[in-house]
């Protein structure tokens, strides 16, 4: 048998086979029932994770170059107060940077698709399309530079947390480092369910990365400071 319907006014369907028997012990080809689901009721499980994605590495942007930025002051000065405000400074720079770059990028992408729709509506090739739901759908730009700033601002405050409160500094680069490791194990964890991937690689992979950031800063750093430039 044909196929029953198809999709129309908004509404989305799925396909059921239904095998018929008849009493001669003669078998129909399957008969496919299309079954009508709301559109409205649907939600959108892959845009979310992405978002949910970005923001995790947003988050881990912002922890390892802070923690890198305040490992490296902290070879060379002693104060506390030097690496506090290296690491609000990495801060504040680092989200404005994401923020910024965020915008551009979201914003080229929010023209491209606005010029499809235009051009799909011009030729007429957007019969059946709820024109108006997929202009919701585009990317807003203000919206995706905010959570790239928040994200990046979440992931800066966990070093500078850590080390706000103790005045001996090698105590101090110590839990800055362990603080870092624990918070870079969360976020490749929670990196590689969103994107589906073995955990345990992507943690290890992620802790790592973070480990050499702070290492090449801090020697690098300490270098440059002992040879009295």
């Amino acid at each position: 048998m044909a196929n029953l319907g198809a999709r129309t006014n908004g509404i989305s369907t799925n396909h059921v086979e239904i095998p018929i028997h008849i009493s001669n012990g003669i078998e129909l080809k399957p008969i496919y029932q299309e079954v009508a689901l709301e559109e409205s009721s649907s939600i959108d499980f892959s845009q979310r994770a992405q978002w949910l994605r970005a923001a995790v590495l947003g988050a881990n942007d912002g922890l390892v170059s802070v923690a890198s930025l305040m490992m490296g002051v902290g070879a060379v000065k002693k104060d506390i107060s030097a690496m506090i405000l290296a690491g609000f400074a990495g801060l504040v720079a680092g989200a404005c940077s994401m923020a910024i770059g965020e915008f551009v990028s979201v914003y080229t992408q929010y023209d491209i698709e606005k010029t499809q729709l235009k051009r799909e509506r011009e030729a007429d090739n957007n019969r059946g399309v709820n024109e108006e739901a997929r202009r919701e759908k585009l990317p807003n730009p203000f919206h995706a530079a905010l959570a790239s700033a928040l994200a990046f601002s979440v992931g800066a405050l966990v070093p500078m947390l850590a080390a706000v409160f103790i005045r001996s500094h090698k105590v101090r680069m110590g839990v800055v480092a362990a603080a870092v490791s624990l918070a870079l194990l969360v976020f490749g964890g929670a990196g590689a369910v969103l994107g589906k991937t073995p955990v345990t690689r992507s943690c290890i992979r992620v802790l790592v990365g973070g480990w050499m950031a702070m290492a090449i800063t801090f020697g690098l750093t300490k270098l440059i400071g002992s040879a009295d430039l």
